[in-house]
């Protein structure tokens, strides 16, 4: 049998990218073979074997066939007579369609190395329109490469298009779209993931909440770059520079839902925007089956980022309740990634990505003097249930007070 090293180890060795984990195919064995050389069977749709040492994943070769609609309808077909070249053709992308040999000598029978070259994603071949799946993976690959300068090729654009119109993607189950999706907010260019899906109209069909919001524009002296689904992913790419965390981005990307329900009788202008977002967040994470974590954060963050913006402002009461409501006074809690949600917000405009935001270390600094007033003093004067908490609460409003007013410009 031979053994060949295959897909993005391949890929990203030739692009000098890290790799993070290697698959391997075999071509010439049956599973009774693997299991005599000590390799673990683990795949439940066709044959996929635990290496005994590196616990790598081999994979018998295999040509897959579509039975049905959805990305669940293939017959599967693993023999020692389907040929290396067979199993590439049933890849997405012909630049993961590269088999590196023992010997390192590299096959590449679609022109995976020329597209590399190019920085091009192309499709291998017509059986591309068969896995749904492939939008979201297209879109995500989109999204990793794009610093890179890669762009789809307009075939391949074409063939997304027809996807999109033939229904094929209203197949999508809610875990494979979100675990698509967690992947591409994780890239440097998050935005490119959600633009692919918008140009060939299938974010119209699997986010529609955010498809809604291209087209509906904003006050341009706040908003210079006007149009909301903009400024959305302006949004996004600002909130990846400065986090790796996985629910800012999140929080970030549908931080505006509500833009797109305001009367548009008061257009550009969004009035109470915030509130009403809040339902169509519900049913949007409820669909995709966000994480409650994700929910939560970007929640508060849709709820109060424009109490954010105006921190300054804020009455010490008020700000008091920002923060409780945040949990800022213990800990672990979401003030430091609602402090980022909001920052990506302020600086996601045109012109803006570079001015400060002080707002930021104001709350951070608001949260520490409140979060230092004892409950000791106030139980050791008999204070008890609901009469503490209201002691505790007048003693970090009259604190935060005192913070406001030392930090009041000048």
């Amino acid at each position: 049998m031979d053994i060949y090293l295959v897909g993005g180890a391949v890929r990203d060795g030739l692009l000098h990218r890290p790799v993070k984990e290697r698959d391997w195919v075999v071509v010439g064995a049956t599973p009774g073979q693997m299991h005599t050389l000590g390799y673990q069977a683990v795949g439940k749709d066709f044959p996929v074997f635990l290496h005994p040492e590196t616990r790598e994943e081999y994979a018998l070769a295999r040509t897959e066939r579509k039975s049905g609609r959805g990305y669940t309808g293939f017959q599967i077909h693993a023999a020692p007579d389907v040929t290396l070249e067979q199993d590439l053709g049933r890849r997405d992308l012909t630049i993961n369609a590269i088999a590196k040999g023992e010997d390192g000598r590299l096959i590449d029978p679609f022109g995976g190395l020329q597209d590399l070259h190019d920085r091009m994603l192309r499709h291998v071949s017509p059986a591309f329109i068969e896995d749904p799946v492939r939008v979201l993976r297209i879109a995500r690959f989109a999204a990793r490469y794009a610093p890179l300068g890669f762009r789809i090729a307009p075939e391949t654009e074409a063939l997304l298009r027809g996807m999109v119109d033939d229904g094929e993607v209203d197949h999508l189950v809610a875990e494979r779209v979100w675990q698509e999706t967690v992947k591409a907010l994780s890239e440097a260019r998050p935005s490119v993931f959600i633009e692919t899906l918008r140009q060939c109209g299938a974010l119209a069909s699997i986010m529609p909440e955010l498809d809604a919001l291209f087209g509906v524009p904003q006050p341009a002296s706040y908003h210079p770059e006007i149009d909301t689904g903009v400024h959305t992913l302006m949004v996004l790419d600002q909130a990846a520079q400065l986090s790796d965390d996985i629910a800012v981005r999140f929080a970030a990307l549908v931080h505006d839902l509500g833009k797109a329900v305001t009367p548009k009788a008061n257009w550009p202008h969004h009035y109470a925007h915030e509130q009403l977002g809040l339902p169509i967040l519900t049913r949007f994470c409820k669909r995709l089956r966000v994480p409650n974590k994700h929910q939560q954060l970007a929640r508060v963050v849709m709820k109060h980022h424009t109490l954010c913006h105006r921190a300054f402002e804020l009455r010490p009461g008020t700000l008091h309740k920002l923060l409780s409501e945040l949990g800022a006074y213990k800990s672990p809690n979401t003030l430091d990634a609602f402090v980022i949600a909001c920052q990506a917000d302020s600086q996601g405009r045109t012109g803006f990505a570079d001015r400060p935001y002080p707002q930021a270390e104001y709350l951070r600094g608001a949260a520490q003097q409140a979060a230092s007033i004892s409950s000791q003093p106030f139980m050791a004067q008999g204070h008890t249930g609901k009469a503490l908490g209201e002691a505790i609460a007048a003693a970090r409003i009259k604190a935060l007070a005192a913070y406001k007013q030392r930090c009041a410009p000048a």
